[in-house]
């Protein structure tokens, strides 16, 4: 009962913000719902920015600046990524710390040695970025750019390091304070209700997009645009569960219960793609008159999951719905089968996979609309503390390339500053290593450096007049905020903006860093120039190195990328670890994920990298099936000696076409299964006057049969090759 009452706070919280906005005009519940989130937003940025402003002053901290970028960094709309964040940032602070605090011991009044450490540390810091990506991301950054703030300056007085890094450590939890605190206090607007909200958006549209496939009414390239979609659903729901595990305990309580939700929903897209596919080849083929029968089975599971479309209909009555369909199914495939007239055995092979493929896919979507019901209820479940396993995969190459790229930027940066004794080159060098850590992970590294420089130049001329004609008219703290608002807003509301979010970050931090006032404001605007010369100069030359060294979207790099999505249908066929489903799903949308990111909309590489995920989800499933089922019926191999080596054969071959697509290996790849499937045969008839090895035997087949077809597939990337 406790467990239970943990999430009411939560439930409450809905249930007012649900009877608040139901109380408003239509008008204004969509401008609440809409862009009265984004002013909510600056608000709260701009009220933490100057708190941790006035905060920074009132202590006496030597450059209160530093506390209020900070909070442009870390502000997000969602107080539990701002937690989250908060955290990490807390971690990678006193991490950079530590490594400015041993370099500057290592290499005292040494520039070069410093500088050659100071690379690696950060390139380092952001290939380890770019491996663990979502939430570890920003630890990892931030442990390479704060050594690069604390130690940089300090190159040559090594006896202010040490208070250089307490009070930067200082300045920026004051930074941290303040941003959690307003984000938590002031209108939270909480991960664990975004969650939520997204959870029933996701139920929504999945049974929509069934429903609509189930009544044929999806064509290829809607089929893959849409599928893509819940693809990028499964792998931002992980990040998102995270953030709320920050702000809610009932959402940690929960956190195995929501694994356990994201892997039945891969479960059931797995199931939905499969029998699309299933579907799609036979209406091109000459089965499609004896396919034909079956749509009525299709048609009342669509009837079935359209309801879902009515906001009124409780899913634990769909999930029952889901049962009882599941329950007569067999009973009206054999009717069906029955009345079919002299088939071939080819035609009745596909009727009876796209039976076996319904009944899964009723199963899978069953068990997702249980769990999902449950979650909404509320109800403590024995198998929410199972394990569920996310795995993330990185290729190699990619973190490689990322370490290459941010020691190219920063090494020009050190060298120039070194070699011209540049009183801001230890800026531009400390921009650099914020360009490359920002543009780790963004889709388009090279326009957000790019954008990062106009708005680091923005900054410059905008903290060129404050300093000179702003700051010497005013007096006193509450005019000065009255002053900064605006500005720190209009950066605030550019980030938040898909396509000048560079721009907004740019302008935001180095406006904070270059023109911000501290306790004792020095009136030297010939230097400000200077340190927005530098770095504005650090983020273009960080888009030249971006675009030219290594780029993260070259044709090479993509292909092995491609070649890691593969291997997951390899590691299907050979991998003998426990919950190989739950790992091969995730890994599997997770490469295509990064994959949808480096490469450019409605492009033939793109769609080329979604074919091949396609393709080893498909066969995939189907391969750790046919594992499955051929585990179960052990009893077969004395029956025919020749089982087990075919089924070995089918593996082999397999995984050599994923390792090696080609001519060769596809023909291999069908002698094996078409061998294993005449094996199989001949084991039905050996058991047909027993009716559970007789089923056995005919899920084997269709898992078989399917993966044929699979092979056949023209609009596969094995006919390409």
């Amino acid at each position: 009962m406790k467990r239970q009452h943990a999430i009411s706070p939560t439930s409450d919280s809905i249930e007012k913000w649900h009877a608040l906005l139901r109380d408003l005009s239509p008008g204004v519940r969509n401008w609440v719902s809409t862009d009265g989130l984004v002013w909510l937003h600056l608000l709260k940025t701009v009220t933490a920015g100057l708190l941790a402003l006035g905060i920074a002053m009132v202590l006496d901290l030597p450059q209160p600046r530093i506390a209020m970028s900070t909070v442009f960094v870390l502000m997000q709309p969602f107080s539990g990524m701002v937690l989250a964040k908060s955290f990490y940032r807390i971690v990678g602070t006193a991490v950079g710390a530590m490594a400015a605090l041993t370099l500057g011991a290592l290499f005292v009044q040494q520039a070069e040695l410093h500088m050659l450490g100071m690379t690696i540390w950060i390139s380092a810091c952001i290939a380890a970025a770019v491996r663990y990506r979502h939430f570890r991301w920003y630890g990892f950054v931030l442990a390479g750019y704060t050594a690069a703030l604390i130690g940089i300056p300090t190159v040559a007085a090594p006896h202010d390091l040490f208070l250089a890094a307490l009070t930067r450590a200082a300045e920026v939890t004051v930074g941290i304070v303040c941003s959690s605190a307003v984000s938590a206090l002031i209108v939270p607007q909480r991960s664990s209700l975004a969650l939520l909200r997204a959870l029933e958006l996701r139920y929504c549209n999945f049974t929509a997009f069934a429903a609509d496939v189930l009544s044929r009414q999806v064509s290829r390239s809607a089929f893959e645009r849409r599928f893509a979609a819940l693809v990028d659903e499964i792998v931002g729901f992980e990040a998102t569960r995270i953030f709320a595990a920050f702000e809610d305990p009932a959402m940690r309580l929960r956190s195995h219960r929501l694994g356990r939700l994201n892997s039945e929903f891969m479960d059931a897209c797995a199931r939905l793609h499969a029998l699309h596919q299933l579907l799609k080849r036979s209406h091109a083929g000459n089965a499609s008159a004896t396919m034909a029968t079956i749509d009525p089975c299709l048609r009342e599971l669509a009837a079935l999951l359209t309801l879902r479309r009515d906001a009124s209909v409780d899913v634990s009555h769909v999930s029952a719905r889901l049962r009882q369909f599941q329950t007569a199914l067999p009973r009206h495939v054999r009717q069906i089968r029955e009345q079919l007239h002299e088939p071939s055995a080819e035609l009745l092979a596909d009727f009876d996979t796209a039976a076996e493929l319904l009944y899964r896919f009723v199963d899978e979507c069953a068990k997702y609309s249980d769990t999902y019901s449950a979650l909404a209820r509320r109800e403590d479940r024995p198998q929410e503390r199972s394990a569920n396993h996310y795995v993330s995969i990185t290729n190699g190459y990619v973190v490689a390339f990322t370490f290459i790229r941010s020691a190219t930027v920063m090494g020009i940066a050190a060298c120039f500053w070194i070699g011209t004794g540049w009183p801001s080159g230890g800026l531009a060098v400390i921009g650099a290593a914020l360009a490359c850590a920002l543009t780790s992970t963004a889709p388009d590294p090279t326009n957000m450096a790019v954008q990062m420089g106009l708005g680091s130049a923005l900054a410059t001329l905008v903290g060129y007049a404050f300093t000179c004609y702003v700051y010497p008219n005013i007096d006193g703290f509450p005019l000065l905020c009255v002053m900064l608002a605006p500005v720190l807003a209009t950066g605030a509301y550019l980030a938040t903006r898909k396509r000048t979010a560079g721009l907004g970050v740019g302008f935001s931090v180095f406006f904070c860093l270059l023109a911000a006032p501290d306790n004792v404001v020095v009136f030297e605007p010939d230097l400000l120039i200077n340190n927005g010369v530098a770095l504005t100069a650090s983020m273009f030359l960080a888009a030249i190195v971006l675009a030219t060294v290594f780029p993260a979207d070259m044709r090479w790099l993509i292909e092995r990328i491609i070649g890691d999505l593969r291997a997951q249908a390899v590691l299907a066929c050979k991998d003998q670890r426990p919950e190989l489903n739950q790992r091969f799903q995730s890994s599997t949308h997770d490469l295509a994920s990064q994959l949808r990111l480096l490469l450019t909309r409605r492009s033939r590489r793109r769609r080329h990298a979604l074919r091949w995920m396609l393709a080893t989800l498909e066969v995939g499933h189907a391969v750790i099936d046919l594992r499955n089922e051929v585990s179960r019926a052990h009893y077969l191999q004395p029956l025919d000696p020749r089982w087990r080596p075919a089924v070995e054969a089918v593996l082999d071959r397999l995984a050599q076409l994923f390792e090696r697509p080609d001519a060769r290996t596809l023909d291999g790849a069908f002698v094996a299964v078409r061998s294993a499937i005449w094996t199989a045969q001949d084991l039905l008839a050996a058991v047909r006057t027993d009716p559970g090895k007789r089923h056995d035997v005919q899920r084997i087949l269709s898992c078989l049969h399917f993966i044929r077809t699979a092979l056949l597939d023209k609009d596969a990337p094995f006919a390409s090759r």
